[in-house]
């Protein structure tokens, strides 16, 4: 039997004997946890299939703990537990990401029934997306876009080379697809491809999670434990957000790249490794050097190969043969009638900014298979928020205040919780800036940077930094 199927932490003792001795009777393997802070030490080395924990702990409550081991692992289920039966408290714990939560004081059975059908969840997920792995990433990168097909065209070149590559793009512009594909169509296609994300990843976890660790390393470290280079050999590792990747960790990364060799965490022996690594990120790398923030060694290492993933902006042609697919992959994974657009919301989706670019227009597409009223999607069907977007979009088109549009996008990011967004956007402004200047130009660059108010050094400078 699988040892710590099931997790449980609660600060009281009494929830904890009682969980634990249920699910002992029901020969469900489990741990149990005082502290929430053990419990993610605890993560360090090995993944339980589900956690039960209570709402309320002096150390850390459950909604901040449950968000925590979602940063670690997504998959993970979570029960929240809480003495709060009220609507609220359900509504609450569903929209911040629980399985599901029990209402204290709570039967027994109900609670073991409960723990068990997370775990069928979790054993069907698991097969279903083995299963539809390949099927919903072979051909998932569609797009007819002249600047989709530079990336279709640089995917062919790579085809038969192990480099280094480095994609840059905008969240949610679908650089992980863009690195699935480079691994599928390589010479290590049969081998393990990996990916993870350096944002979502706390810092005191990063270099055990890439190089492992030994038995003993650290409080908490009880066994030897195998890192991602290890795992992935002869694969692929894609790093996603490689910007947020800690000084102290690049520095190790670099030497796998120079020589094919890493230490685990407390580990006095070399281990060699033959992994590809694919990079993303949606920061400039280059500003990040100037700032001290990234390594100008690592960033050439890794800026062998550079692939520029086009914002959805850039590429309106593709939007209504994107809508389609994503409208046709949610019915099928919700088992309901297929959605299709009329011209009219095709042609309104096609005029939109959409921020979050291909990541935005699959969740619309989502929401659309639910809510929409009948099988054909009108332009009044649309989500709420995108019909206001319109509208602010139409008031700049004719001259309106773009201040107060980019008031409400910076408010609508900040609300979401996102971080470096003026990183994020301030390339973009730029890009855009300098494009139209060449454009009205004719592409005399030294017009241009006299209508931007650049010297010729500058927009030499920008010009490569922004990639045009």
């Amino acid at each position: 039997m699988k040892e710590s199927k099931v997790w449980i932490v609660d600060d009281d003792s009494s929830i904890r004997w009682v969980m634990q001795k249920a699910l002992n009777a029901a020969d469900i393997s489990n741990q149990t946890f005082e502290d929430p802070l053990e419990l993610l030490q605890a993560l360090t080395q090995s993944r339980p299939d589900v956690v039960i924990s209570d709402i309320r702990m002096p150390e850390m409550d459950g909604m901040t703990l449950m968000h925590e081991i979602h940063k670690i692992d997504e998959e993970i289920p979570v029960i929240i537990m809480t003495a709060h039966s009220d609507l609220d408290s359900a509504v609450n714990a569903y929209q911040s990401g629980a399985f599901e939560y029990l209402p204290k004081p709570f039967d027994i059975d109900d609670a073991v029934a409960l723990t068990q059908r997370a775990l069928t969840h979790v054993k069907e997920t698991s097969s279903k997306r083995r299963s539809k792995e390949e099927e919903l990433t072979s051909g998932e990168i569609i797009g007819e876009a002249p600047a989709m097909q530079e990336v279709f065209r640089a995917i062919g070149r790579l085809s038969r080379s192990s480099i280094s590559v480095l994609i840059n793009g905008q969240s949610g512009t679908g650089k992980e697809l863009v690195a699935r594909a480079l691994h599928k169509h390589s010479p290590r296609a049969d081998k393990p491809f990996v990916a993870l994300n350096m944002a979502a990843i706390p810092n005191e976890l990063i270099e055990s999670e890439l190089f492992g660790h030994e038995k003993g390393a650290f409080t908490g470290a009880n066994t030897v434990r195998e890192g991602r280079f290890e795992q992935t050999n002869g694969g692929s590792l894609f790093l996603d957000e490689i910007g947020d990747m800690p000084l102290e960790v690049q520095t190790r990364l670099l030497r796998v790249l120079a020589d094919g060799q890493f230490y685990r965490v407390g580990g006095k022996e070399a281990l060699k490794t033959d992994v590809r690594i694919i990079a993303a990120t949606h920061q400039n790398l280059e500003k990040l050097v100037a700032d001290g923030k990234f390594r100008e060694d690592l960033f050439h290492r890794l800026n062998v190969i550079r692939i520029h993933i086009p914002t959805l902006s850039e590429r309106r042609e593709d939007i209504a043969t994107l809508a389609s697919h994503f409208l046709k992959r949610a019915a099928k994974e919700m088992a309901v009638e297929e959605k299709f657009l009329s011209k009219e919301a095709a042609d309104y989706l096609t005029q939109l900014p959409w921020p979050g670019n291909v990541r935005q227009l699959e969740n619309t597409c989502r929401w659309l298979t639910v809510m929409a009223s009948s099988q054909e999607v009108l332009v009044h069907d649309l989500p709420p928020e995108l019909l206001q977007t319109e509208t602010k979009s139409s008031d700049v088109q004719v001259g309106g205040n773009w201040q107060e549009m980019l008031t409400s996008w910076v408010d609508e990011q900040l609300k979401s919780g996102r971080n470096n967004i003026l990183d994020d956007a301030q390339p973009v402004f730029e890009r855009i800036m300098l494009s139209r200047a060449l454009h009205h130009t004719r592409g005399h660059k030294q017009d241009a940077a006299k209508r931007l108010g650049w010297g010729r050094n500058t927009i030499t400078r920008k010009l490569k930094e922004l990639d045009l």
